[in-house]
């Protein structure tokens, strides 16, 4: 019997990449006129339901806005009412193939809170809405429950414990990433449900990228106090904001009117490569942290951008639950 050859290094190597890239690949899916983000190595899981929506195919329309025609809001704004709302999101599941599920959403407000779920909450009092719970972190192992991320430039992430189990979803603009949110996540995976970090597949949705994401002194100087690595994170002067060092301490010289001085310097943050290095250093392998390279600024064709429409947009939804049995 001819024994098989063993691989060369360098077909080896051929064959992670292509690997690699088949388990980042992402996927665009249209369904009942609504078109959805998918991963490939989310959907590979029969038991799992999972995706980002986007902009299309909705019953919302943003007056005086520049794009043209219906968008998918899934968000409780100020421009939108409350029926077209409720309406979007019965489309977004139903493109989902998860009408059946109950549909979990939290006030998010940019903490570290995190909310366990084995039941939904309730949705009425007397027939009355009644407010989300307030979080920005939810977990469940529950089947039929459909957890919800909501965004518009910050980065949604969907985290699997394939072995317990176990999903979350994780709100990280750049104040939750600075109080680890998505580490903090994690740790209560373990703490309620025994979770392994290595056993995690963490998901990042679109969110602004580093081209277009500028902050101020104040951004910087906070990260360079709780990361090491913050300058990683960071295009333009970051060494010099983070230090808090006045670039021109004798501002008499320059003869600007008080009042008329030019703006502070700012830098770019890359909150994808801040959250992916979280949860790598909280155990997760890198191979098994996917993220998306849409940047939700650039693309406001395909999705919402609260910093590039000036506030006045919509809501994405990134979605993550456990089939009903």
């Amino acid at each position: 019997m001819r024994r098989k050859a063993r691989p060369t290094p360098k077909r080896a190597a051929k064959r992670l990449r292509r690997s690699t890239r088949a388990r980042n690949a992402w996927a665009a899916r249209r369904a009942g006129g609504v078109e959805i983000l998918q991963t490939a190595a989310l959907q590979k899981l029969p038991w799992l339901v999972h995706g980002f929506s986007t902009r299309t195919g909705g019953a919302s329309h943003v007056s005086g806005h520049s794009k043209s025609g219906r968008v998918l809001n899934l968000g409780f704004t100020e421009w939108d009412t409350r029926e077209c709302v409720l309406a979007n999101r019965r489309k977004f599941l139903g493109a989902l193939g998860a009408a059946g599920m109950k549909l979990v959403a939290l006030r998010q407000f940019h903490s570290d809170l995190i909310r366990v779920f084995d039941r939904a909450p309730e949705q009425s009092l007397r027939g009355l809405p009644r407010a989300a719970p307030r979080g920005d972190a939810a977990i469940t192992r529950t089947p039929g429950l459909l957890l919800a991320v909501q965004t518009a430039d910050c980065v949604p992430i969907l985290l699997v414990d394939q072995r317990k189990c176990v999903v979350a979803t994780v709100h990280a603009g750049w104040r939750g990433t600075l109080k680890r949110i998505s580490t903090k996540t994690l740790g209560r995976m373990r703490a309620e449900f025994g979770t392994n970090p290595a056993d995690v597949t963490a998901v990042l949705g679109p969110g602004i990228g580093r081209c277009c994401y500028e902050v101020g002194p104040e951004v910087a100087q906070a990260f360079a106090g709780q990361f090491e690595r913050a300058n990683e994170w960071f295009d333009g002067p970051f060494e010099r904001l983070a230090t808090g060092e006045e670039p021109n301490p004798l501002k008499w010289l320059t003869m600007i009117p008080p009042g008329h001085e030019p703006p502070p310097p700012r830098v770019q943050l890359d909150l994808i490569a801040a959250n992916r290095w979280q949860l790598a250093d909280a155990g997760v392998p890198a191979a098994q942290i996917v993220a998306s390279n849409l940047c939700t600024s650039c693309r406001t064709d395909l999705l919402f951008s609260y910093r590039k429409e000036k506030g006045r947009t919509g809501r994405l939804m990134g979605v993550i639950g456990i089939r009903p049995r």
